[in-house]
């Protein structure tokens, strides 16, 4: 029994060693298995490093690309730069050459002088020119800085500094009389920077002989265009002055004419209506009864027509007696020029009416409507006063004989209490043609309209085309 225990016992321990040893060798693969699944995590320091190496790798080539791209930057706006200010120069260098108004800056010009004639400027501009003449002889017009020997010769080489000079000086003298001739009230400016740019560049030229036109000489210069400039503004302004001196005397010369005629008229009615008169007055006691009367009534009518005729000589004998009395007038517009200008001027017509329908005859589309008109014994004086008031209103800042103001009938009305004058303005504007047009032009709109609307629905178009 004994001997049997013993084999079943050795079986037994050889079953658990196989056991323990399939265990152990399943522990292993498991072991094995998670140390090649988690083996980044369990050298995790040794990951770390090696990520840190290749971040720090990217980082150097991006800051790498930055400076080359910042480089690349700085040196495209360098040359943008250096591009555009070639191009805004060459662009100044052809609005010098151009004279298209389009390319022209109405810039005010401050006049460097403030002659009262004409004369006074013509006489300036000689003295200028007469400077300049007298540079040229000096040689003080132009410098050389150095003593140029040809071939060994002081006596060429200044033989040709003088070549030189004189060519850059005629260069420059062609240049500014170009610029003075062309000079216009719209580009004064770009023929001031025309002379100078010629004096720059002409100078420029004669660096490489050290030869430049003095700064004396090109401020002289500068004066002649100027000077020029101004003396055609004044003698515009001159011109206007006349135009409105010949203008007054002509509508005075009208005055008169219509003021003699009038008289005439008045001396002719009065003699016929005193001729009449008097024939009534020796019939009137050879006649009776119905004949009586109708006489009678007669000599009055007579006699009132008389007074009418001998009121009115003398009112032209007055009016002629006075040679600056006539009516201010205020009128507008509105069909030609909006519903705020208004035209104050004066005429000394008899009738001021007149003077009113030829200004509506044919300078502009429609009738004035008359606001307001002012009887004065001087006229022109109180015109004068009341443009001075609505100076600051005035439409053309230029031409003060444009009398259009851009105002309101109450503005008016406040300058003339101011003034004393106790006038009263109308403040509405009939505008009769203009608002008739309106109309017909509406109708006009609405006939069309309904025309087109017809045509759309009367006619048929082919299948092709629908």
């Amino acid at each position: 029994m004994a001997i049997f225990i013993v084999p079943v016992i050795g079986v037994v321990v050889i079953v658990l060693l196989i056991i323990q040893l399939i265990n152990k060798i399943k522990i292993n693969a498991e072991l094995k298995k998670s140390l090649t699944k988690y083996k980044d995590i369990i050298d995790i320091d040794s990951e770390v490093s090696k990520r840190k190496a290749d971040f720090e790798i990217l980082e150097s080539k991006l800051s790498e690309l930055e400076k080359g791209y910042k480089e690349k930057d700085f040196a495209l706006n360098q040359d943008y730069l250096q591009h555009k200010a070639i191009y805004e120069n060459l662009l100044k260098e052809v609005s010098l050459l151009e004279e298209n108004l389009e390319n022209i800056s109405y810039g005010l010009y401050k006049p460097h002088y403030d002659f009262k004639t004409s004369e006074e400027y013509k006489q300036r501009l000689e003295n200028i020119i007469n400077n300049e003449k007298q540079m040229i002889r000096n040689e003080s017009a132009i410098n050389c800085f150095i003593k140029w020997e040809v071939s060994g010769s002081r006596v060429e080489g200044a033989k040709m500094t003088k070549q030189y000079s004189k060519l850059m000086l005629r260069s420059f003298n062609g240049e500014c009389d170009a610029a003075v001739a062309k000079v216009r009230w719209n580009n004064i400016g770009n023929m001031e920077a025309r002379i100078e740019k010629a004096y720059e560049s002409i100078n420029k030229l004669g660096a490489t002989h050290q030869i430049i036109i003095t700064k004396d000489y090109f401020d002289l210069k500068l004066q002649e265009l100027q000077l020029e400039f101004e003396l055609q503004e004044k003698l515009y302004q001159e011109k206007e002055e006349q135009r409105k001196i010949k203008e007054q005397m002509r509508e005075e010369e009208k005055a008169q004419r219509d003021i003699e005629k009038a008289r005439k008229e008045a001396e002719e009615d009065e003699e016929k209506n005193e001729k009449a008169l008097q024939k009534a007055k020796a019939e009137i006691d050879k006649v009776k009864g119905q004949e009586l009367e109708l006489l009678t009534e007669k000599i009055k009518l007579l006699e009132e027509n008389l007074q009418k005729a001998h009121e009115l000589k003398e009112r032209a004998i007055s009016r002629a007696q006075l040679t600056k009395s006539g009516y201010v007038y205020i009128i507008s517009n509105i069909g030609s020029f909006g519903d705020t200008i208004y035209k104050v001027g004066m005429t000394r017509r008899l009738e001021p009416m007149d003077r009113i329908d030829e200004l509506g005859d044919a300078s502009v589309p429609f009738d004035f409507d008359v606001h307001g008109m002012i009887y004065s014994k001087n006229a022109p004086e109180l015109e004068n006063i009341i443009h001075k008031k609505l100076d600051l209103k005035r439409v053309n800042l230029v031409n003060l004989r444009a009398e259009f103001f851009n105002t309101t009938i109450d503005e008016i009305k406040i300058f003339m209490n101011e003034l004393n004058l106790n006038i009263q303005l109308t403040k509405i504007a009939e505008a009769k043609e203009y608002r008739k047009t309106l109309s017909l032009r509406e109708a006009q709109g609405g006939a069309t309209l309904k025309i087109e609307k017809e045509i759309k629905e009367n006619t048929k178009f082919p299948d092709t085309l629908i």
